[in-house]
This record gives structure tokens, sequence and C-alpha cells, in this order.
């Protein structure tokens, strides 16, 4: 029969058994997550996503030995692709030079050619405002030069001084040597209109000009009294009243002088 002692042995025993920790049971591991890689033992887990994945380690670059160029990378934006694009905007812009500097040169050339060109230095071609000034005075000059009324000789003596210089001066004196003789015996009229005329140059002060001009001569003098019935005297009176009408053409030279333009040379085409 169990003694108290007994009873006594057996509860400390219990109570042994209760505070003692209980042993420790091995449980399988949790299933990794899809793509996950297993870490290895001791590994750190994630309280959410499981064991933590495994990063792997680029090998160390190579070192490259000094004076040489920098690697070659075939991937866009590496050295080996921006190296051609720099090198062909250095291309286009040595092309555009050549080119350049090649119209340069014929630009230059032929606006030497074009400078040293007669018709190009023919100012007649190029400046109309000066073109219809030599040419009115031109007109102006002709008309009082190689008109003459009996009844007022002094202006054509005045025309002489103010539209002639140089060698026009004695070729106009020469032309009208008979014809003044014999217009202030007929007490004649000669009027002289430029009907068209043509500047051919004009080199700087100088020009030469053609002129085309119509030129009637009428006679105021009375005529003797013709016997009745007399034809040749008829005919002669009625050549007085009609008068005398001719056509010319002739050159000027004309050089500016003091502001204005002044004939130099006469040229009647050996006439």
């Amino acid at each position: 029969m169990p003694t108290p002692r007994h009873h006594l042995n057996q509860q400390r025993r219990r109570r042994a058994r209760a505070d003692a920790p209980a042993p420790a049971t091995p449980s399988a591991p949790a299933p990794a997550a899809a793509g996950e890689r297993d870490a290895g033992p001791g590994a750190p887990v994630g309280v959410l996503t499981g064991p933590a994945p495994r990063t792997r380690r680029r090998p160390a670059a190579k070192p490259v030995p000094e004076g040489a160029g920098a690697p070659e990378r075939e991937e866009g934006g590496g050295p080996a692709a921006k190296g051609p694009r720099r090198r062909v905007p250095l291309l286009v812009l040595c092309v555009l030079t050549l080119l350049l500097g090649g119209f340069a040169g014929w630009a230059q050339s032929r606006a030497g050619a074009l400078r040293d060109d007669p018709a190009r230095g023919n100012t007649a071609l190029t400046d109309p405002a000066r073109t219809s000034e030599v040419k009115g005075r031109t007109a102006e000059a002709v008309a009082a030069l190689f008109s003459y009324d009996h009844t007022d000789p002094g202006a054509f003596e005045q025309a002489g001084k103010d539209f002639l210089t140089g060698r026009a001066v004695e070729q106009h004196r020469t032309l009208f040597a008979g014809v003044l003789a014999q217009a202030a015996r007929q007490k004649s009229v000669i009027t002289t209109t430029v009907t068209e005329s043509a500047v051919e140059r004009i080199d700087g002060d100088r020009a030469r000009v053609l002129v085309y001009a119509d030129q009637s001569s009428v006679s105021t003098a009375g005529a003797p009294k013709p016997a009745a019935g007399g034809a040749k005297a008829k005919a002669q009176e009625r050549a007085q009243d009609q008068g005398v009408y001719a056509g010319a053409m002739f050159a000027v030279d004309v050089v500016r002088r003091n502001g204005t333009w002044l004939v130099e040379n006469i040229d009647t085409f050996g006439r």
C-alpha cells in the first residue's frame, strides 16, 4: 500500500515533467514561391516573401592597359557606336568647306570677267536715267546748233558757245561756212528737229549718240516779178513758198563738263 511519501514523490515527478520544455520536433520546410530560388542554409527569410533571392555578382572588369582606347561595345550608345556618329558630321563639314571654297573662287573669277567685259562697262545699258539725260541734252544741242534764223544770227553764235567744245567748234564752223552766206542772202530760216536718237555708249563722262534729224530751209526773200506766162519763174516761186526739206543722220560725241554735256565731236560719216 502506497505511503504518503510515495504520493509526495509522485507529485514531484509530475511537476518536473510539466515544467520541462517540450522536445523540438523537425518540421518540413515551407514550399518556395514561384520564381524563387533556395537561398541555402542560414539565408534570411522574409516575413511575407519567403527566402530572399540570390544576387549574381558580375565578374570584375579587366584592367585596360595605359594608352589603349576605350573598350568597344556593340550595343547602341557605347563608344563603338558614338565613334562613327561623330565622324559623319566632320566629313560633312569638310565637304561643305570644299564646295564653298570652290564656289567662292568661281564667283570671284566670274565677277572679274564681267567687270572686264566692255558691254558691262557701258552705262547706257544699265543706267536708264543717265541715258535719258544724255539723249535730252543732245537733242537740245543739235536743234540749236543746226538751226539758223536770218533775223536772229546772234542765237546761232550763242548756241556754238553753249553746246560746243574741243574740235567740234571748228567742225561746226566748217559745216555752216557756205550755208550761212546763202542763208543770209536768201533770208532763209533753217530749222532742225531730232526725230530719233540712240545712245551707243556711255563711258564715265563721255558718250556717243547716233542722231536722226529732219531739216527744213525756207527762204523769205521776195523774188522778182516774173514775166507773164513764164513757167520757170512760177516754179521758182512755188519752190520758195514750199521750202526745202531733208533728212540727216550723223553721230556726236559728248563730254560732261561742269555738270553739263557738251558736243566734242561731230561725225557725218564722211559726207
